[in-house]
């Protein structure tokens, strides 16, 4: 990772982007693509498409959903304190006592999520963790009900206030690296193929709402209408105490990119991926999926009439918490691998099963 593209990953990961909100991260993306895109440009839904070699008959879709797990203002009291709702798969017992900031017109608001003191609880409050988002209150400091709606708007979303870490052995560790570092992923491998002579059209999309839905895949694959679709996310990690490699497979941080066999996924293409791979001796870990992914590979494969669709998921320790982990050194050998992928395609590849 050189210094340019630490500096984008690290200014991707300290912007506020929960899903339908991630205006902020989508800025980041299109200032640091542009030197390298044919073309870049949003969409009516949020999405932000960057382009090479456009006019190739052959289209290739590679996605890394920019959104991550959040809150949204629901109510406000009479004592000025707030209450939210998730947005995203939120696990509410990781909240209490956690800083955040919500997302303003005005600018970025800080506050606390409050906790009852330990000494004040019985024996059964502190046994038993909250588990009900709605009985979690937000202080943002505000004396009164009046005041906290001066400061914030019923809609304002928050994030939880932790950022960038370094830890040894190339772990980083921040909130929202699901899927962020797919967005640096999918970035870098079009800055790596912006090098090359393309013989197909690359259409990066950083995309929208996959946390709600898979809907900013979904709506980018049906516009592109591309052949082949290659998502980018965060995998399970199974190198932590209670992990259980029997139900997801076996991953580990460092261990290299995921790639990933099951009904979601073109075999053709995947049999490239690997040769890709190991055309670019990068060593690779492989996890069965046995269902639908549940990421922008399931949007892309599903839409019109069918697209050959991958997946190439980093490990990651930890997820949807604030402290998920994952190594930088997964993250830029998957953004080779793509890059491999894309200059070795011909443009005329037949992936029928």
């Amino acid at each position: 990772m050189d210094a340019s593209s630490r500096e984008f990953l690290k200014s991707l990961l300290s912007a506020s982007t929960p899903s339908g909100y991630e205006q902020p991260g989508q800025a980041v993306v299109e200032k640091h693509l542009k030197p390298y895109a044919d073309e870049i440009r949003r969409d009516v839904h949020g999405n932000l498409h960057a382009v090479l070699n456009p006019k190739a008959r052959q289209r290739v879709m590679l996605s890394g959903h920019c959104d991550e797990i959040g809150l949204m203002l629901m109510h406000v009291d009479e004592k000025g304190y707030l209450y939210v709702a998730s947005v995203g798969g939120v696990y509410v017992p990781l909240l209490q006592g956690e800083r955040v900031v919500f997302q303003t017109a005005k600018g970025p608001v800080p506050g606390v999520i409050g906790v009852k003191p330990v000494h004040l609880m019985d024996a059964k409050e502190r046994d038993s963790a909250v588990s009900k988002i709605h009985e979690l209150w937000v202080d943002i400091g505000a004396k009164d009900k009046a005041e906290a709606e001066d400061m914030v708007e019923l809609g304002d979303v928050a994030v939880i206030d932790r950022g960038w870490l370094e830890m040894p052995n190339h772990r980083l560790v921040a909130r929202g690296l699901d899927d962020r570092i797919g967005v640096y992923i999918v970035a870098e491998a079009l800055r790596l193929a912006s090098k090359e002579k393309l013989n197909v059209a690359v259409h990066m999309v950083s995309s929208v709402q996959e946390e709600i839905g898979l809907r900013g895949a979904a709506t980018a694959a049906f516009g592109i209408e591309p052949y082949i679709g290659v998502a980018v996310d965060v995998g399970f990690a199974t190198d932590f105490p209670n992990a259980n490699p029997k139900m997801v497979g076996e991953a580990t941080l460092g261990g290299g990119p995921i790639l990933h066999r099951g009904p979601n996924f073109n075999p053709a293409l995947y049999d490239r991926l690997v040769g890709a791979a190991k055309a670019a001796r990068i060593k690779t870990q492989l996890q069965p999926i046995q269902r639908g992914s549940g990421t922008d590979a399931n949007a892309i494969q599903m839409s019109r009439a069918g697209v050959a669709a991958g997946l190439i998921s980093v490990p990651c320790r930890y997820m949807h918490s604030p402290v998920e982990m994952i190594s930088t050194k997964d993250a830029d050998n998957s953004a080779k691998l793509l890059a491999k992928f894309l200059a070795g395609l011909k443009g005329d590849e037949k992936l029928i099963p």
